[in-house]
C-alpha cells in the first residue's frame, strides 16, 4: 500500500527526482546517486542547487563530471538562519510549481535539507532522506544541524540510514522499520571515485607537500575546522594546539584549508601567515581534498564528512568536538573525541604521531560507514518507491559491528563520554 501511494506522484514516463544540494558535502554525497540513476535509467535525477553555497556545490559536482540542472539564487542580507530558510523555501516552492517532482531526495542536515524536505512535504511530494538517523542528542551541538535532521525525520517518507546505529535511532524515534533501509554512506562511494584518477593540484605548493608525504619525506597532518560551535575561543585553542604540534614534531607538515567564512578564514590566516610548516589554502576542490586525505598520517577535524572518509584510507581522526553524531567511528576506534582543549589535542595527536603501534591499531579495520554501494542502494530505493523496481535492495551490513571495535582495539581512555 505504501508503494502504491508513492506511485501516484510519478508523472508519465521516466519520473523526475530532485536531488537538492546547497553545500559541498551535500553535492559530494548526492553526486554518486545521480551517477547511479543515469547508469540505471529508471528515474531521471534533477540536480537542484539551492544557492546556499553555490560556488562550492558547482566545484564539487565538477569532480564527478556533473553540473546542476537548476541553479537557484537566494538573496543574502543579514546572513541569519531565518533569512536563509525563508529564501530557500520560497524559491524551491516556486520551482515545484513550475517543475513538480515525483520525489525529492535530501541529504544530511543543512538548512537546504530542511527547506527541501518542508517544500516537498507541503506539496505532498514524497521525501527521501539520505544519511538519515544521525543523532548527537544535543540540540546545541552541532547547531543548528541536530534540529534540522530531527525535523526532516518527521516529514520523511523513506529513510536511508548510513549505518545500523542510525537506523536504530530512527526506530527508537517511532519510524517504522519498513520505511528504513541501511544503505551505507554514499561519501564512501564518492571518496573512492575521487581518488581513482591522477593527483592534480592547482596549488603548486600543495602538490609538493602531498608528493613529499607520499614519498615518506614528511608526515602530513590535515586540519579542518569550520563548525559554528567552534567559532571564537574554541577555534583559537585548536589553532594554538596545531602550532604547538608543529614545534613538537618538526617532521610534520600541516595542510589547513580555510573556510570561506571570514570569521574562520581570518583567524586561520592570521595565526599561520608566517609559518612555513602550515600551508593554509583556500577551500580545496573535493578531488584535491580526497588526495590530501589519502596521503595524510593524521587528521584533526570538526567535520562530519571527514569522520566518514578517513577510515576509507586508514587514517585516524581526532574529532575536534565534544559530541559527535557519527559515533560508529569512535566506538570502533577509528576516531577519538578530543574537543577543543589545547592540551588534550596536543596529547592525543602526539601519542599517535610518536607511537606507530597506537596509530596502527586505529587502522586495522574497514570503514564502518559503507562499502561503496550506498548510491546503488539509494537509486534502487527511489526506483522502488516510484514503481520502477520490483523490490527493495539488500541493506549494507558492516563487516564487524561497531560495538566490537572493527577499526581498532586502541585504548580510548580519557576520551569523553558521548551520547548516541
Amino acid at each position: 500500500m505504501y508503494g502504491s501511494e508513492i506511485n501516484s506522484f510519478a508523472p508519465h514516463g521516466q519520473p523526475e527526482v530532485w536531488l537538492v544540494a546547497g553545500t559541498r558535502p551535500e553535492a559530494v554525497k548526492l553526486a554518486p546517486v545521480a551517477r547511479a540513476s543515469f547508469d540505471n535509467g529508471r528515474i531521471r535525477p534533477v540536480m537542484v542547487a539551492s544557492g546556499q553555497h553555490p560556488e562550492m556545490v558547482s566545484q564539487a559536482l565538477r569532480t564527478f563530471g556533473l553540473k546542476s540542472d537548476v541553479d537557484i539564487t537566494v538573496r543574502r542580507g543579514s546572513g541569519t538562519q531565518p533569512e536563509l530558510l525563508s529564501e530557500l523555501i520560497t524559491a524551491l516552492d516556486e520551482l515545484a510549481g513550475s517543475r513538480p517532482p515525483a520525489a525529492v531526495l535530501v541529504q544530511g542536515d543543512t538548512t537546504t535539507t530542511l527547506a527541501g524536505a518542508l517544500t516537498a512535504f507541503w506539496r505532498r511530494v514524497p521525501v527521501v532522506h539520505l544519511e538519515a538517523g544521525l543523532r548527537s542528542f544535543d540540540l546545541r551541538a552541532p547547531f543548528p544541524e541536530e534540529l534540522n535532521r530531527r525535523m526532516v525525520t518527521q516529514v520523511g517518507d523513506f529513510h536511508l540510514a548510513p549505518t545500523e546505529l542510525a537506523a536504530r535511532n530512527l526506530r527508537d524515534s517511532g519510524i517504522a522499520s519498513e520505511r528504513i533501509l541501511v544503505s551505507g554512506n554514499t561519501v564512501v562511494d564518492a571518496v573512492e571515485s575521487a581518488t581513482r584518477g591522477e593527483r592534480v593540484f592547482e596549488n603548486g605548493e600543495l602538490a609538493g607537500t602531498v608528493e613529499r608525504a607520499a614519498n615518506g619525506d614528511d608526515r602530513l597532518v590535515l586540519v579542518t575546522v569550520h563548525r559554528r560551535e567552534s567559532w571564537g575561543e574554541p577555534m583559537r585553542r585548536i589553532l594554538t594546539a596545531v602550532r604547538e604540534l608543529t614545534t613538537l614534531h618538526p617532521d610534520i607538515r600541516v595542510v589547513l584549508p580555510a573556510h570561506p567564512n571570514p570569521r574562520v578564514g581570518g583567524m586561520v590566516r592570521g595565526m599561520f601567515e608566517a609559518d612555513p610548516r602550515v600551508l593554509v589554502t583556500d577551500p580545496l576542490p573535493y578531488g584535491e581534498l580526497a588526495h590530501v586525505l589519502a596521503a595524510s598520517t593524521l587528521v584533526l577535524s570538526d567535520s562530519g564528512g571527514i569522520q566518514e572518509e578517513a577510515p576509507a584510507f586508514g587514517v585516524p581522526v581526532l574529532v575536534l568536538r565534544d559530541v559527535t553524531e557519527r559515533t560508529e567511528a569512535v566506538d570502533a576506534g577509528c576516531a577519538l573525541l578530543v574537543g577543543s582543549e589545547r592540551a588534550r589535542i596536543v596529547h592525543h595527536a602526539s601519542r599517535l604521531l610518536d607511537d606507530a603501534r597506537a596509530r596502527e591499531s586505529m587502522l586495522a579495520g574497514g570503514n564502518p560507514f559503507g562499502d561503496g554501494r550506498g548510491a546503488e542502494r539509494a537509486e534502487a530505493v527511489l526506483a522502488w518507491l516510484l514503481g520502477a523496481a520490483p523490490e527493495l535492495p539488500e541493506p549494507f551490513v558492516a563487516a564487524t559491528s561497531p560495538a566490537s571495535g572493527s577499526c581498532s582495539s586502541a585504548d580510548s581512555a580519557g576520551v569523553p563520554e558521548h551520547s548516541g
